[in-house]
């Protein structure tokens, strides 16, 4: 008997992001064009905080999702962490790591004008059936047998991209 469709774990999307002000958010948004080949959106602040200089719409972040060929970007991602993460970064639907610096991943070279900086990657899991819960009419109800668990994605990284979880 096969597995029911309905329960197969997909990778729905790698979100790459990066955070800092002036000239260090324009280092940052440089790099997640060169990573993703997408043109990332700025994040602007709502509050003030006035010991971290940041006030309300100020940009503070770069974000890029990749929905498309991200099984290859994210096995070179993973190899910039050696290929091992710790299970307190993982969530439900969902896992994050940071990058400290960008040459730690293979294929990309320094940029001079770029410098030593790192970044945020952010894997989202999805079964079938997802957009139900997601889309604006006639939203439905996702039942929580759907949602992914720790041990679902700590499964599914060790059998697709051998991933050694601590």
């Amino acid at each position: 008997m096969s597995e029911n469709p309905t329960r197969q774990i997909k990778i729905e999307k790698i979100v790459l992001s990066v955070g800092g002000v002036g000239e260090n958010l324009d280092k940052g948004v440089k790099l997640l064009k060169i990573i993703s080949g997408g043109n990332p959106a700025k994040m602007k602040s709502t509050k003030r905080i006035p010991s971290l200089g940041v006030r309300p719409k100020l940009e503070v972040g770069a974000v890029v999702t990749l929905r498309k060929d991200i099984n290859e970007l994210l096995k070179r991602l993973l190899l910039a962490m050696n290929n091992t993460l710790r299970k307190k970064q993982i969530s439900e639907n969902n896992f994050s790591f940071g990058v400290k610096e960008y040459i730690e991943v293979p294929g990309l070279e320094y940029h001079r004008d770029i410098g030593i900086t790192g970044f945020d990657v952010t894997v989202v899991f999805k079964r079938t059936g997802r957009r139900v819960k997601i889309r604006k009419i006639k939203k439905g109800k996702y039942p929580k047998r759907q949602i992914i668990t720790k041990n679902e994605i700590i499964k599914f990284m060790e059998d697709n991209f051998q991933t050694v979880f601590m």
